[in-house]
């Protein structure tokens, strides 16, 4: 799970996004869905770009999560891939041959470079302010 940083937003806008999830917590949790999709998108291409081998669905289980609020009070949503050996090729795994162990197969590590991508294009920070708009706009806030 990353952290996005919100240091596109306007002081103004960090202040609308505090209220609006204390006051509005049910758009908070339809904006974090759709966030989630987006950066699901992007996790999937990313990793059919540095996963060329066709083993099993891998490609085709990428899952956006449900939306929830952490410990800390912030509004998560996790981008998760459900096939059973997609923690094999995230994290690497021991190569065996005949029962003895002949190496090791390093992880493709495609989470944490996709969400690490979606964070750094600025899709995050836009969709947030345009959300804000759009509530301010339809006079929400």
């Amino acid at each position: 799970m990353m952290d996005f940083d919100i240091s596109g937003l306007t002081e103004l806008q960090r202040d609308l996004l505090d209220v609006t999830q204390n006051r509005l917590p049910r758009e908070s949790y339809k904006i974090m869905r759709k966030v989630g999709s987006k950066a699901r998108t992007v996790v999937a291409k990313e990793a059919r770009s540095r996963v060329k081998k066709k083993s099993g669905n891998y490609h085709k289980r990428f899952k956006r999560g449900k939306a929830f609020k952490d410990p800390d009070g912030q509004f998560v949503v996790r981008v998760i891939n459900s096939a059973p050996h997609a923690h094999l090729i995230e994290h690497g795994y021991r190569l065996v041959r005949g029962g003895v162990e002949v190496g090791f197969v390093p992880g493709k590590n495609v989470m944490e470079q996709g969400i690490q991508k979606f964070g750094n294009s600025g899709q995050y920070e836009k969709m947030i302010a345009d959300w804000l708009d759009d509530l301010l706009r339809d006079g929400k806030l």
